[in-house]
């Protein structure tokens, strides 16, 4: 996610020739300068309103609420709420809250990606702390139906640069730490893994047990095949570049609460199932070395997956496992999400002086599990004016849309928005952060049974807020 790679440096002509390139029905197109004209979208919800408050510029119509914020909000246990709030759930809570407040009652579990000197660490819990020495985590941030914050309290401790992660189909969280932090001096324990979070059951959280069967790596985003309970995770990683896994349950597994907890705790749990990366090929055979190569969108690839040999990393880092030949990689492979039949994945920006074939300030990709094909979805070109109101660069989380299309957050150069992506391939803009280059994180559209979904919940990392931003949300109807 946070990333102290700057892009502004190798910022150059756009490859890009504009939007408008679409296939129809689907998401696929390029997303450059051109996506603007007259400081319009040719699709969303209008032109962005400066903030009085310097916060938050929406569209006319919409409004925010701050749900939490850094050092500012407390905590159940007291003390304030941590630093760096990044990826982000929303689990609609059954027979609403305490004290009466019900319909449309949700709770957040929120990352919180604190590494080392963020001012306000995730405090340790006896029975939540996974590593005392470590001070990111996640918090519990119970909101009623109006987006008002009821209560947020510490769901898990002790882990470490909790970046994103993603939701389960039986609704849990789970957080990935985006670190190959080992043992040893503060850090009593070995860090790296995806662990498992219950948005309402506490005594499930108690005791944090590592995934370690989905590996030891710097662990960005994954997505969760209902179906199958298959897992896909992005790897956030340079020297090389990351992989795109996959982990396929053992024989038997059914997907459920406590059930991957469960498998790690067994009996050769630290190994159960298969954990693969992935490699590309084009129709006729021809390797793939990185995803950077595809330049148009509807680009599309055979998709091949390859055994991990040593997934806890115990002598070197598991993307150096593999030799060149045998996998597909990418810089910056950021977010991930469900949708659509299939896993959405994100690879925030590409650059000849990173050692990429080609530049690009954005690629979002599907992979269809059924086909075992992975096609370009939305190709954003090099960004040439970051800090003028246009084109956008840098996308990371991800998120679908109830309402059609998918949804971005920007960690790019300059300005900093959530972004929309309609079926069509239009961006236009959500929200700009109007409080300085923090990037957004943790989309999540909030369920609202009966009348859609009313908030999208977001946070921008630093100086640390979590919003609930609403508004005339409607389905584009030209889709």
């Amino acid at each position: 996610m946070s990333s102290p790679v700057s892009r502004r440096s190798f910022l150059g002509r756009t490859a890009a020739g504009g939007l408008g390139i679409a296939l129809a029905g689907s998401v696929e197109a390029i997303a450059g300068p051109a996506a603007f004209a007259a400081g319009r979208s040719p699709a969303g919800y209008g032109p962005l309103v400066p903030d009085p408050a310097g916060v938050l510029a929406l569209p006319a119509g919409f409004s925010y609420r701050i749900v939490a914020e850094s050092g500012v909000t407390l905590l159940e246990s007291g003390e304030p709420t941590p630093s760096d709030p990044d990826g982000t759930a929303c689990f609609s809570r059954p027979g609403g809250h305490p004290g009466g407040r019900t319909g449309g009652a949700v709770t957040l579990v929120n990352n919180h990606e604190v590494g080392s000197d963020e001012p306000y660490r995730v405090p340790v819990l006896p029975g939540l702390t996974y590593d005392p020495g470590a001070g990111g985590g996640t918090t519990n941030i119970d909101v009623d139906a109006r987006g008002a914050r009821i209560r947020e309290y510490v769901s898990l401790a002790g882990t470490h640069n909790n970046c994103a992660g993603g939701k389960t189909p039986w609704n849990t969280w789970l957080t990935c730490e985006e670190t190959e932090q080992r043992a040893g001096g503060a850090f009593q324990r070995d860090h790296g893994y995806v662990f498992e979070v219950d948005p309402f059951d506490r005594r499930a959280n108690q005791d944090p047990v590592p995934l370690r069967f989905l590996g030891r790596y710097a662990h960005e985003a994954v997505a969760v095949d209902p179906r199958t309970s298959a897992v896909y995770l992005t790897e956030d990683a340079t020297a090389p570049h990351g992989l795109l896994y996959r982990w396929t349950p053992p024989d038997g597994f059914r997907g459920g609460k406590g059930a991957l907890r469960a498998l790690a705790s067994a009996a050769g749990g630290a190994t159960a199932g298969t954990l693969e990366a992935m490699t590309c090929h084009r129709d006729g055979g021809g390797h793939v070395a990185d995803l950077c190569e595809a330049t148009e969108p509807g680009t599309r690839y055979r998709v091949r997956w390859t055994p991990v040999p040593d997934r806890d990393a115990r002598e070197q880092s598991v993307r150096v496992q593999l030799p060149d030949e045998r996998v597909t990689r990418s810089r910056k492979l950021e977010g991930a999400w469900w949708g659509d039949g299939g896993a959405y994945v994100v690879a925030s920006f590409a650059r000849h002086d990173d050692g990429s074939a080609n530049e690009h300030d954005g690629q979002v990709w599907f992979y269809d599990p059924r086909s075992r094909t992975i096609t370009l979805k939305v190709l954003f070109g090099v960004n040439p004016t970051p800090d003028q109101e246009g084109p956008f660069d840098g996308p990371d989380n991800i998120s679908v849309s109830p309402y059609g299309g998918i949804i971005v957050a920007e960690d790019g150069e300059g300005l900093q928005h959530l972004v929309g992506v309609t079926d069509r391939g239009e961006t236009y803009p959500i929200a700009r952060n109007e409080m300085g280059g923090g990037e957004f994180t943790g989309p999540t559209f909030g369920p609202d049974p009966g009348r859609g979904a009313r908030f999208l919940f977001a946070c921008v990392q630093s100086p640390g807020h979590v919003f609930a931003i609403t508004g005339p949300w409607r389905r584009d109807e030209r889709e």
